[in-house]
Order: structure tokens, then sequence, then C-alpha cells
């Protein structure tokens, strides 16, 4: 028995049937990431006498006869751009190589209550600047199913280790499709919640506006089970949602007959890759087959959505990056002869080309005499974009589309030509601006066996909804099962 490839339903049910320990399954993820990580490069630090130590109290637990809760005991991958106390919080950036945070985010605390193993911290794009992981300071991680393929990003290091069995749960956070692309590349599941349905204290900021932390999983089930966790109202956080969370799990007891879809006539262009579209088309079929209602939609703002994005997250990233000068924590460049040059330096010797370019277009967007022409007019027809949803949403439950135009595309293909690399999100971008929920889940393969998603979008705080399709879906496909060759 593979204890790594058991679902998290599977590893509760054995744990307290006493079939395996804690200890167990904590050693069985420790040697497949050791097995695994020279091909993959998904972890950038792993945590194994702090998970052996946490694996023991677990087993206390169930000797004394008590009954685990569901994710009680489960090894959990973390992004490092998430504050936890006392381990390496590096946004996969030099500026912070030597930072350990002396507090740990919302998320963090939320998921130590509930009895998960954290088992490591995850590669990612720098500052979560990018959509295929190759930004990182510490190298690109690599696809499980093709490791000549990005695994996406910008949380590519999380995606590419639940797909390659090196954690059964992980946690990305999403600025305009970071956890839902790399889902879609990785063939997982991804869930970006609606922006303040999670804290996001202690998230390491890119975009403050835009960004959301969520799951990444194996199951639609796990997905579920893990925002249920993370999800609710955190006092530290003034974005966060006063708004209670309901039983996620009961969503996905009830079937999708009756349930109206949307089909944004403008999400299915003619440059879509051909075999994304196909089975896209397809999954919609087998979603009427289920009882679900299909109907063409407009959401006609979309074509500005890379433009508003660009302005509106590289201008919150200029003014949250600021604070990474060397003087209060991070590296700090050592040959500076004054003040400016020590700034000046820190910030050349430990920012990443993809990070210098973003805060200078952010810079750009706010200076004297710009900022009208370009931030406040993205503002507005941000505003515009979220109406359109708004609008479909009075006619439909919930909108369907493909995750990324494309499947994976090979490391190096797109790195020297941002444009190309940003329209690789044209499909996410949106959902982040309206601040809505929105999921991806496996859908099929291309003919090179590389994984298409489909997305599936909701109603601000309604992710069980889009949970409810995703896993009906699910259970009716079994594309969830196929595992990588890594």
């Amino acid at each position: 028995m593979n204890i790594h490839s058991l679902s998290v339903k599977e590893l509760n049910n054995k744990l307290n049937k006493k079939e395996i320990s804690c200890k167990e399954i904590v050693e069985s993820f420790l040697s497949r990431i050791e097995k695994v990580e020279p091909k993959v490069k998904a972890f950038l630090y792993t945590n194994g006498d702090r998970a052996r130590k946490k694996a023991e109290e677990v087993d206390k637990k169930i000797s004394s006869g008590a009954k685990l809760k569901p994710l009680e005991g489960i090894p959990i991958a973390i992004k490092d751009n998430m504050c936890t106390e006392g381990m390496p919080t590096t946004c996969a950036s030099k500026i912070l190589s030597d930072f350990k945070p002396p507090y740990s985010a919302d998320v963090i605390n939320r998921i130590e209550a509930t009895g998960m193993i954290i088992i490591g911290k995850t590669n990612m794009d720098e500052f979560a600047m990018g959509s295929s992981t190759e930004n990182s300071a510490y190298g690109a991680t690599r696809n499980p199913w093709d490791p000549e393929r990005a695994p996406g990003g910008s949380s590519g290091g999380s995606a590419a280790a639940v797909a390659a069995d090196e954690a059964p749960l992980a946690l990305g956070s999403d600025t305009g499709g970071s956890i839902r692309q790399p889902a879609s590349f990785c063939g997982v599941v991804g869930l970006k919640p609606t922006y303040g349905r999670v804290s996001r204290y202690g998230l390491i900021a890119f975009a403050s506006s835009l960004d959301q932390i969520g799951p990444i999983t194996r199951e639609v089930y796990d997905s579920a089970l893990l925002f249920q966790a993370i999800a609710g109202h955190d006092p530290k956080d003034s974005t966060s949602a006063g708004l209670s969370v309901p039983e996620i799990t009961d969503f996905l007891k009830k079937d999708i007959k009756g349930l109206r879809l949307g089909i944004p006539r403008e999400y299915f262009n003619p440059e879509m890759d051909s075999e994304v579209k196909n089975k896209i088309s397809e999954a919609i079929k087998k979603l009427t087959d289920l009882g679900a209602v299909v109907k063409e939609i407009s959401l006609p703002h979309t074509e500005y959505a890379v433009s508003v994005y660009y302005i509106i997250a590289t201008a919150e990233a200029s003014a949250n990056l600021a604070r990474y000068d060397g003087v209060r924590y991070g590296s700090r460049a050592n040959k500076a002869e004054n003040l400016f040059q020590m700034y000046s330096l820190t910030r050349g010797e430990g920012f990443g080309t993809e990070v210098k370019r973003r805060i200078m277009l952010g810079t750009y967007a706010l200076s004297a005499g710009y900022y009208d022409a370009y931030y406040l007019k993205a503002q507005k027809v941000r505003t515009l974009i979220k109406n359109d949803f708004d609008e479909a949403f009075k006619a439909c439950d919930a909108i369907i589309t493909p995750t990324a135009p494309t499947p994976a595309f090979k490391l190096g293909e797109k790195s020297t030509n941002p444009l190309e690399m940003y329209l690789s999100d044209i499909f996410t971008i949106s959902v982040n601006l309206a601040g809505i929920p929105g999921i991806s889940i496996p859908c099929g393969f291309s003919k090179g066996n590389l994984p298409i998603g489909l997305q599936i979008l909701g109603r601000p705080f309604d992710e069980g909804t889009i949970l409810q399709i995703a896993y009906n879906f699910e259970q009716a496909t079994g594309y969830h099962l196929r595992k990588t060759n890594i």
C-alpha cells in the first residue's frame, strides 16, 4: 500500500481504524518527497522533525481512544508567502532569504488548530509575480506530468507537490489566477474563494485588493474540507468578511439538476487551443447530461481585464514592496557607502527581473500626471467588469469557462516575452477583479497527456454551489484518479 497515494478521506478512515499510524503517514510523504523532489523541485523547505513530533501527538490521541477530525493528522504543504512562525518564509526572493517571521498567518493558526501537519513550504514565482514558477530566486519547479513543462504559477510548487503525491493538501494564493492556472496545468483541484472569505493576515502582500488564499487538492471533497478549515472572519484583517461559513460538505450531497450554467461567448475565441476547446465542450455536454441547464451569456468588458489587472496589480505591488528596504528585516546590501545607496543596492540585488518590472510599471501608473490616465481609469473599468458578473448571475447560478487557454507550456517558452506570459492568465484575471469565487478541476487530457482544466465561477460567497457542480462533474468523469508517472 502506497500511503502517499491515498485520499484524505482514506487516510482519515485508516487512522481512526488504527490501520496505519500518523507517523507512518508523515514518513510516507517525507520519503516520497525525497524520492521525487530532484525531478519536481516543488519545495523550498521541508519540516521533517516538526512534522514527526506533531505525528507523535496525533498517535497518542488515537491510542487514548479519541476520534480524529477529518483533517487531523493530514500533512499539508504551504506556499512560501504565508508567514509561519519559526520557519523560513522567503516568497522565493533573495531579499527575504533569511527571514523567519515572529508570528504565523491566520490560515496557519487555523490549520494547526484543526490538527493538520505542515510538511514544508513550496516554491513559487517571486512575490507571487508570474504564471510559470520560473521567476523563483531558487530555481523553477517542474510539472510532474512532463518535467520539461511549467507547472503554472505563481502557486506552481503547491500544485506540483499535490500532483506528484508529495502532499495530499496544499495552500496557494491567487491574485490573478495563481491557484487555478497551476491546478489546470498539474491536473489537480484549485479553489479561489471570494475576496474576504479567507483572512489575508500574514499573507505577504502582492496586490492587496486582489490576493486571496485557497486550497489546492487532489479531489473536490478535500478542497471543501480545507476551505471549511481556513475560511471565516478574522478581526486582524480589515477586509475579512463578517459572514458565517455554511457547512460546505452538505453542498456535495446535492445533484445539479436544474442549475443554470452560463457560457460567456467572450471566453471562446478562435485563438483558443483546439484541444482545450474540445475538452471544455465535452465537459459542458457532461454537465447537461447531469441535469444542468446551459445558456450563452455575455461578459462584454472581458477584453479589458488583462490591461486593467496589470495596472491595478502593479500599482499595489509598487506600494506593498516599498517596505523591503534593508532596514527592518530581510537581507541588506553590505557595500553601501550611504543610506540611499544601501536602499538602491539592497533592492537591486534582492529583487528579480519580473518583480522589478512590475514595481516600475506600478510606480509609473501611480506617478503625478499619470494617476488619472491609468490607475483611476483602470479602477473604473474594474467596476464595469464586476457589474458584468453581477448582471450575469441574475440569469445563471454559475459560469463555466476554460481555466487556461492552453495546456502546460514548456519551461522557457514564454519567459522572454512578458506579454505572452501575462496572457496565459486571460481566463482567470477577471475573477480576481470582480472578487468572486472560482474553482479549476480536471476535465480531460491533451493528446500529449497534459491535463486541461475546467473553471467554474460563482456568486460572491457562494463557494458551496461551485463545489457542488465540481463534485458532481468529478464523480461522473473520474479524471482526478489519473496519476502522473513521475
